[in-house]
């Protein structure tokens, strides 16, 4: 091997990475046993960014351009490495690039039913599922907070934790937004901004942001989904008389219509067009109900009948009802100074000074002369 082309190998003089995955969010720029060259040319391109790591220690971060290694494009790195007077030898650098573009199509979804408060259906579960798309806005904050010293590193390794903070927000915020679940598929577009505004607060701290989020479906258990599938339905068929009708027209043209049904099919539909004469004739003209006569207005309940109570040698007898008193007056069981009560009166009163029962007493002879 020659001369040159040991010195070619030794020393790097273009710094690229071109990505033909969709999936890498950091490559480190392999370089065991080679050093950098000083002066070399570093090609970042669009949607990408650069950081140095020298050391241990993160250096200068690079967006897209061209740029020639030296001490006046590597402050950082410069000072780590005292080129106070242009120092032009070799050096040895970590260079990690990070993919800027955004990563779309990422899936997230309730893995539990989220508890909401319907005004309408009152407490309800409800799941949901959509898409986002996730971009790195701090190479540096990222590489230090989330990579470290991963040489390759995926969406797929932070996907999980960012689906777990979505999950959060869209919990908290379908919780708390008051819509009804009838009109939130009216509203999933402001619903995902302000799940993305919030989920974007969260990850800021990762040197990511959440430009985009979006709610395909709000779900109800499947239960409830029938129930208001019967509900819809009964509001389709309108007049249910109609429709019934209708049905049995239908059922009747197929059974017609079917000759492997033979007489069954015709006695099927003789059947259904007689009960549909005599419905029809239960009508009026044209199908509208005849006018049918009102019923004669009910009688007032009979009125509620007192009963009394008898108060004779300090103990009570009864209750008795008026008629009843009314025959103990003439077999003289009763008298005007016997003492009765009934339901709201005042007190025990004699019998000849209550109303009702002194009419009894006027009925009786007088007492017989000299007695």
């Amino acid at each position: 091997m020659g001369i040159f082309d040991f010195l070619s190998g030794q020393f790097i003089d273009v710094i690229q990475w071109t990505d033909d995955t969709r999936d890498t969010m950091v490559w480190r720029f392999e370089r065991e046993g080679h050093e950098i060259k000083y002066g070399a040319k570093l090609t970042v391109r669009e949607g990408q960014a650069a950081v140095f790591v020298h050391e241990g220690q993160l250096a200068d971060v690079f967006t897209p351009g061209l740029y020639m290694l030296e001490t006046n494009n590597m402050p950082v790195l410069t000072s780590l490495q005292h080129w106070d007077h242009g120092f032009k030898s070799p050096f040895k650098s970590e260079i990690y690039y990070v993919n800027t573009t955004r990563f779309n199509d990422l899936k997230w979804g309730t893995k539990n039913p989220i508890i909401a408060r319907d005004p309408e259906f009152g407490p309800v579960r409800l799941r949901a599922f959509g898409t986002y798309a996730i971009r790195v806005t701090d190479a540096a904050k990222f590489l230090t907070e989330i990579v470290g010293t991963d040489g390759e590193f995926t969406m797929d390794e932070i996907s999980f934790q960012i689906r777990n903070i979505i999950v959060q927000e869209v919990s908290r915020v379908l919780a708390s937004s008051g819509i009804p679940v009838l009109d939130m598929a009216a509203n999933t577009g402001d619903l995902g901004k302000l799940v993305a505004g919030e989920v974007s607060k969260t990850i800021a701290g990762y040197g990511l942001t959440m430009p985009e989020m979006y709610i395909e479906n709000i779900s109800l258990p499947p239960a409830v989904e029938q129930a208001l599938d019967k509900r819809t339905s009964m509001g389709l068929a309108g007049d249910l008389g109609k429709f019934t009708q209708y049905s049995a027209a239908e059922a009747m043209t197929a059974a017609a219509n079917n000759p492997a049904g033979g007489g069954m099919a015709a006695g099927l539909g003789a059947g259904m067009g007689m009960a549909m004469a005599g419905q029809m004739a239960s009508q009026g003209p044209w199908g509208t109900a005849p006018a049918q006569p009102q019923p004669a207005a009910a009688p007032p309940p009979p009125p509620v009948e007192h009963v009394w109570h008898i108060a004779e040698s300090g103990q009570t007898k009864g209750p008795f009802s008026r008629a009843a008193l009314g025959r103990m007056a003439a077999a003289g069981d009763l008298s005007r100074e016997t003492y009765v009560w009934t339901a709201g009166q005042d007190g025990w009163l004699r019998a000849e000074d209550v109303t009702e029962l002194a009419q009894l007493f006027t009925v009786l002879p007088p007492p017989p002369p000299g007695s």
